[in-house]
């Protein structure tokens, strides 16, 4: 399984890079295991990701082989230990959702309005991160108490944005995290391009009785 695993990550850190989601080495992709966690490593680029390279880290968050682990590793550790539905997470630079916290989210608990469907079905709230530098344990906190914070109202996130520096997203595999991190990246694309209206309550209405949504 473990096996299997890795691939996986790397599969899916080739076609973010492959797309442009990433760049340069910006980036992280972690996984829970039986023991522990696999991270990829500080400073890697997620186009050219090594399986056998990927960080091995047990439950106490002590790495155990592998190349160093991508200095994000303790807000990775708290998310899932604040959402166990949560089995993969992953945070890129990616290019329109950072120019959106340049440009101006539309609130601090919704970078983006709910233009389109998919996005309420597929994303839900995003809430804004206010900005720390890069692996700040603040962060950590920041996120775990919005994860807190979204499932004791009913809706719960599976995605935050760190200002000025990227989304992270979670969720139960690397492929469905990656959807995920699309759908929200392409959302914010779209309001930069358009900012067209929101849809409305009746309509959301609709989605979470038809879908489920968390809205």
């Amino acid at each position: 399984m473990t096996d299997a695993l890795r691939s996986e990550i790397c599969r899916v850190g080739g076609s973010l890079y492959a797309r442009g989601y990433v760049h340069a080495s910006a980036g992280n992709i972690s996984a829970r295991t039986d023991g522990g966690f696999l991270i990829t490593p500080t400073d890697a680029c997620l186009g050219s990701l090594d399986a056998a390279r990927l960080a091995e880290v047990d439950a106490q968050g002590e790495q155990t082989a592998g190349d160093r682990a991508s200095k994000t590793l303790a807000l990775h550790r708290r998310i899932y230990a604040a959402d166990p539905d949560a089995r993969c997470v992953i945070h890129t630079h990616a290019t329109h959702t950072v120019a959106l916290t340049l440009a101006g989210v539309w609130s601090a608990d919704d970078i983006v309005p709910p233009i389109t469907p998919y996005f309420v079905m597929k994303v839900g709230h995003v809430p804004l991160i206010a900005y720390h530098r890069p692996g700040d344990p603040a962060v950590a906190d920041a996120v775990a108490q919005r994860i807190a914070a979204a499932r004791a109202s009913g809706a719960p996130i599976r995605a935050v944005m760190l200002e000025r520096l990227g989304p992270v997203v979670w969720h139960r595999t690397p492929a469905e995290a990656s959807a995920v991190l699309e759908e929200l990246e392409e959302t914010a694309r779209l309001w930069l391009m358009t900012r067209p209206a929101a849809l409305t309550d009746a309509q959301i209405d609709v989605l979470r009785v038809h879908f489920g949504a968390h809205w």
